[in-house]
């Protein structure tokens, strides 16, 4: 039950994360595309991910497609440790949240098939022994 709560509260923060920068993506696109280069990115990309952060939400909350909800973690997890090293190499040290986002999207992943009806292949399996002791 405690993995569960683990769980379902680290995949709603890294799902409020995401939901809240592609708002806030969407909402100032030029003055993102502005900032994006002094960080090292395109400009083109913001668009992007201005569709791509909610739709990554969407789909670990959701979970219609095991494979599509993985693939989601994978892209999420590739896109905060770029976050993170963007921040890092533009001498921007603002990289806290997306460090607090990398940690709750691992605890999601790893903790996923505790909560979830369909397992993912992919996570560790952290089963407990019938003593109760891992």
């Amino acid at each position: 039950m405690k993995r569960k709560w683990i769980y379902w509260i680290a995949t709603v923060l890294v799902a409020l994360m995401y939901l809240a920068g592609g708002a806030y993506y969407l909402s100032d696109i030029a003055g993102v595309q502005r900032i994006f280069p002094t960080l090292g990115y395109p400009p083109y990309l913001v668009p992007i991910l201005a569709v791509l952060k909610p739709l990554a939400a969407v789909t670990i909350l959701w979970r219609f497609s095991v494979k599509l909800s993985d693939l989601a973690y994978a892209g999420m997890l590739f896109h905060l440790l770029l976050a993170i090293s963007a921040h890092l190499n533009a001498g921007d040290y603002g990289f806290g949240p997306a460090l607090v986002g990398l940690l709750a999207l691992v605890v999601s992943f790893l903790t996923q098939n505790a909560a979830r009806r369909k397992p993912s292949p992919y996570p560790p399996q952290l089963v407990a022994s019938e003593s109760g002791v891992r």
